[in-house]
């Protein structure tokens, strides 16, 4: 096995000017338990951040409301002035409340000020990617989002934005978002054992549309499977590792997003990509 490098698989959206490593950093973890305040090792957080960009990560899944703001303040400290090529994906839709609550926030004028703490927390003139959260726990409600993604449009032309996604949407709420602008991508909950999304990633694919699947290993609860387990075991790798080892191989357009703390982790999660499951393997973890 070849010493993987993220750099080694790309892919570059239609229409887009950005090229992603499909291995990605999600920085969500970077801020204190429940997502809240600011982590107990800050300086742990700078080294994680450090290491993934060095190892040859260049696309990093961020919100300002992960703190509030905590994170993307970790990710300025770490590695502002960005280096060419770094990508910063960020989200809008929520905020938090002073109880650390998750509250809907999709009116113009929150995903105005959003898109401006974006800007200031991270230092940058432009936002590389905005994803509009939509409603909805874990799974798409369905609403419009025309009022919504309006704003964001606004933003795009005012050029404070580069390009959109969208987190947490059905097809149809796609094809209404496609019908207003380009949409690069697309975050939604997927794994091993969460694949209501099977029929959505290949119609992206197809269009040449990046998929990110939110919570890969299983969120705050890691996937559990004896099938996991008895293959990373014959392949001497732990299951975490082959759970995002599948998501690489499931399609060509599947960004992944793991985060962590924890240097060790990073270090696993990156040598993932370089496992090549085969045809016995792939059949044992498609039955999960």
């Amino acid at each position: 096995m070849h010493a993987y490098q993220p750099s080694d698989d790309r892919f570059t959206p239609a229409n887009c000017t950005l090229s992603f490593n499909r291995m990605g950093y999600g920085a969500m973890q970077l801020a204190g338990p429940h997502v809240w305040g600011p982590p107990g090792d800050r300086a742990g957080a700078v080294a994680v951040l450090r290491e993934a960009i060095e190892r040859g990560i260049n696309h990093i899944d961020t919100s300002d409301f992960y703190g509030p703001h905590v994170t993307n303040q970790i990710i300025r400290e770490a590695l502002h002035p960005y280096r060419d090529g770094l990508t910063l994906v960020t989200k809008t839709g929520f905020r938090r409340g002073e109880d650390a609550s998750w509250i809907p926030a999709a009116s113009a004028q929150e995903l105005r000020d959003a898109v401006h703490d974006n800007l200031r927390n991270l230092q940058c003139d432009a936002l590389d990617v905005v994803n509009l959260r939509a409603p909805g726990v874990a799974r798409p409600d369905g609403s419009s989002l025309a009022a919504s993604l309006d704003t964001l449009v606004q933003l795009k032309q005012e050029g404070l934005i580069r390009h959109i996604g969208l987190s947490n949407v059905n097809a149809e709420q796609v094809a209404e978002a496609q019908r207003m602008t380009e949409i690069v991508c697309v975050q939604n909950q997927y794994n091993l054992a969460q694949r209501e999304d099977d029929a959505l990633i290949d119609m992206l694919a197809a269009q040449q549309i990046a998929y990110v699947p939110f919570f890969p290993l299983g969120g705050f609860t890691p996937l559990q499977s004896d099938t996991l387990t008895r293959v990373a075991a014959s392949m001497q790798v732990n299951p975490m590792q082959v759970a995002l080892a599948w998501l690489l191989q499931r399609s060509p357009n599947i960004l992944v997003i793991p985060g962590t703390k924890s240097l060790a982790h990073l270090r696993e999660n990156i040598a993932a990509g370089a496992l090549q499951l085969d045809a016995e393997a792939l059949a044992a973890l498609n039955g999960i």
